[in-house]
């Protein structure tokens, strides 16, 4: 077998494919909700959250599981958020800033973990919470337009966007400063 059938071999899983589905529907969602399609975008947001519960139980239960897989998972989660986020900033519904600092918060989480290394990445608390807030901010007014609510409204999630800015902020910070003292020991 080549290295590059190998490597190919890696990268070429069913887990992965579930991830890349994702990947492929990050651009396609936040286009859904830019053009005020809330039905396209409530089934392509199920759809990404089920592939996400879904391509680690996969990789496991098939031998599939990497660092590689991993980090592939994440940014995936992390583009898939940010353009949603990004598209909600767009129309107001979020802080503009929030967009830009998942992404930054994603890139400072795959460097400080050495990812790119092939290291596993390493999670904090405060920064795995931050994940599951960002698919929760962007799912509030997906699933409500989705289901045609009122509730909750505009104001609303706009505070908790800027609570989720603060926790962001915050969680990048605490990584910056456990990486200061890692490194001077």
């Amino acid at each position: 077998m080549t290295t590059s059938t190998m490597a190919r071999g890696r990268w070429l899983t069913w887990a992965n494919g579930l991830t890349g589905l994702r990947l492929f529907a990050a651009p396609v969602c936040a286009c859904a909700i830019l053009a005020g399609a809330p039905h396209a975008a409530g089934w392509i947001f199920a759809l990404a959250v089920a592939s996400d519960f879904a391509d680690g139980r996969l990789a496991r239960r098939r031998g599939e599981a990497s660092a590689l897989g991993g980090l592939l998972d994440h940014a995936t989660d992390a583009t898939f958020v940010s353009l949603g986020l990004g598209a909600l900033a767009y129309g107001g519904l979020v802080p503009a800033l929030l967009p830009f600092l998942v992404a930054a918060a994603f890139l400072q989480y795959t460097l400080d973990s050495r990812a790119l290394a092939g290291q596993p990445l390493r999670t904090s608390f405060l920064g795995r919470w931050n994940g599951v807030a960002y698919f929760v901010l962007l799912g509030i007014p997906v699933v409500r337009d989705f289901l045609g609510l009122g509730w909750p409204p505009p104001a609303l999630v706009h505070g908790l966007g800027w609570l989720l800015v603060a926790s962001t902020a915050a969680s990048m910070c605490d990584r910056a400063l456990a990486l200061r003292r890692l490194r001077s020991t």
